[in-house]
């Protein structure tokens, strides 16, 4: 009966509610992480793991997609794929190659590339780029033009700039700015600072 009809239409209005919802929950991080240079390199990259794996760990956010890109010598490579994961992100961040030159604009065309590929996966899925640099860039193209087609693209982005020592050329905040992203400045680059600072960033229900 007509009872039955309203009851029908309510549900289904309630489901696709609920489905809408859940989409809108979901996030993708992706850092790109500077990996050149030495010792600052290594520091970096082991406060980028921990932070994947913290935020992996969240217990309610377990529809989130993590990934990392790291860029240096000549190019960029993506060390983990978006994955939801811990055990398989622990696993490919055994090793974690550092030295060399920075290819920022390398960084920036991979992390573009996996985006899109990300989003004719799963178009719900709210994209995040955390950008983890000095802002410097010795090796390849101009990063300028790599920012703008990321921002071209409507992607979510923050800067954390890692730059120290007594000169500062606050690259970095001019990269935020190409990109229409965040600027964040740690002055300690640890896994709690970072990963508090994508926590806050994050779509949440």
């Amino acid at each position: 009966g007509l009872g039955d009809v309203y009851k029908r239409q309510v549900l289904d209005r309630a489901d696709l509610r609920e489905r809408r919802r859940e989409g809108r929950e979901a996030n993708l991080v992706l850092f790109l992480v500077d990996a050149s240079g030495s010792m600052a390199a290594r520091r970096r990259m082991e406060a980028v793991k921990g932070a994947v794996l913290s935020l992996l760990l969240d217990a309610y956010q377990r529809r989130d997609k993590v990934g990392l890109i790291c860029f240096r010598g000549a190019d960029a490579q993506l060390l983990l794929p978006p994955t939801s994961s811990v055990d398989a992100a622990a696993r490919r961040l055994e090793k974690m190659p550092t030295g060399g030159q920075t290819p920022l604009a390398a960084g920036l065309t991979e992390a573009h590339a996996t985006l899109r590929r990300e989003r004719m996966r799963d178009p719900q899925r709210r994209p995040l780029l955390v950008v983890v640099t000095d802002g410097r860039h010795t090796a390849g193209g101009d990063p300028q033009a790599a920012a703008l087609r990321l921002r071209h693209d409507g992607v979510a982005s923050v800067v954390v700039d890692c730059e120290s020592g007594p000169v500062r050329l606050r690259l970095a905040g001019a990269l935020a700015q190409a990109l229409g992203g965040e600027y964040l400045s740690l002055d300690d680059l640890s896994v709690s600072a970072l990963t508090d600072s994508v926590r806050a960033l994050r779509v949440v229900a």
